[in-house]
């Protein structure tokens, strides 16, 4: 699986841009600000239909414009896709597949498998368990659109019961309808966990082994998924908490409160963790979604990294650039000093300055 090329129009500091990638290893390089990161952004659009900085449609509009359209081109199992996408200012994006419009997200999930990699991940561990829920939300929906749809319907519901418990406040006698939201939540709950479960448990398997190597055989990783719930007993913890829950007019039982527990020989790496260790975890999560995506589809993902080389050290740099050398990877970075230090193969190398895009070469 490879992006062959983008294009884009009004997007982001983007009034024009047209970029042909290798299939191999493509660096974009340039000062900071200058819109490199913005074209990352624009391939993670194309497989998620969402930006990975949780940016609104209309923030991603040059300035001053009310439209703009990003095309990417993917090469897959011998199968070409355009996928376009159009956003406005005003109103919902539009996305089509093969110049066919697209109802739902689930239709555009798959088509293009996305690892993306920033500065901001190396705290996935260390920062509260929202980005971790938002980790396993993220790759279990590229992965299983059955997944995307029990987590839409899920929240959903959740919207809808958490409203009801405010409006028992002013009608008390909607009370009496909160079983029948119960049970529908319940039902998308379990569904939530027990793909959780699966998805973690196939995860911890891969991320020991990478964190092992990474560590020069020193930390033994264990990764577990921590459900608020079991999902057996979704109802009856409802039940337990509808107290709770009409006093603060909120769900507080559920898949949303969901965390992963990272530990090496018993110690919580997430609390107790040095810095090192929570970026070589990070690391070793990142290269693991990598090899998971890789056995799920039966092809390689493409894999964006944003700036992240300047944060690691020069052993977990070498490790992670030998470790996507069979895999389309864009980067962004200030410079070239540490590929060519490190004598890593760079396929095309493209300056970015001010929203221009020049292409200096190929096979350095």
């Amino acid at each position: 699986m490879i992006i062959k090329s983008i294009e884009l129009s009004n997007f982001r500091n983007y009034e024009k841009l047209g970029i042909h990638f290798s299939e191999g290893t493509n660096i974009l390089y340039g000062d900071n600000a200058q819109g490199k990161t913005n074209i990352l952004e624009s391939a993670y659009m194309s497989g998620t239909t969402k930006s990975h900085r949780g940016s609104k449609d209309r923030e991603m509009i040059r300035f001053e414009q009310e439209e703009a359209h990003i095309r990417t081109i993917v090469e897959k199992n011998d199968q070409t896709f355009q996928i376009d996408m159009h956003l406005r200012k005003s109103g919902s994006k539009g996305v089509a597949v093969n110049q066919v419009p697209i109802r739902k997200a689930s239709e555009l999930f798959g088509i293009l498998n996305i690892v993306f990699f920033s500065p901001e991940d190396l705290n996935i561990i260390k920062n509260g368990p929202s980005e971790r829920r938002r980790f396993m939300d993220m790759e279990l929906s590229q992965l299983d659109k059955l997944y995307l749809s029990n987590l839409a319907s899920y929240h959903k519901l959740l919207n809808q019961r958490n409203k009801l418990l405010k409006d028992i406040i002013h009608q008390p006698e909607l009370i009496d309808t909160l079983p029948v939201w119960d049970a529908q939540l319940a039902e998308y709950g379990r569904r939530i966990i027990r793909q959780r479960r699966i998805f973690i448990d196939e995860l911890s398997e891969i991320i020991r082994e990478i964190h092992f190597k990474i560590t020069g055989q020193k930390e033994d990783l264990v990764l577990k998924y921590e459900p608020n719930i079991e999902d057996i007993f979704f109802e009856d913890e409802l039940l337990k908490a509808k107290g709770r829950d009409l006093k603060l007019c909120q769900t507080t039982v559920g898949p949303h409160r969901d965390d992963m527990l990272f530990s090496v020989e018993g110690v919580d790496i997430r609390k107790y963790g040095s810095q090192g260790q929570q970026r070589t975890t990070a690391l070793s999560l990142k290269l693991s979604e990598i090899d998971l995506v890789r056995k799920s589809i039966h092809n390689t993902p493409v894999l964006l990294l944003d700036d992240v080389l300047s944060e690691l050290d020069s052993s977990r740099q070498n490790f992670l650039l030998n470790s996507i050398s069979e895999i389309q990877t864009i980067i962004t970075c200030t410079g070239l000093e540490e590929f060519v230090k490190n004598r890593f193969r760079i396929n095309k190398v493209f300056q970015v300055v001010s929203g221009t895009v020049h292409q200096m070469g190929e096979g350095l």
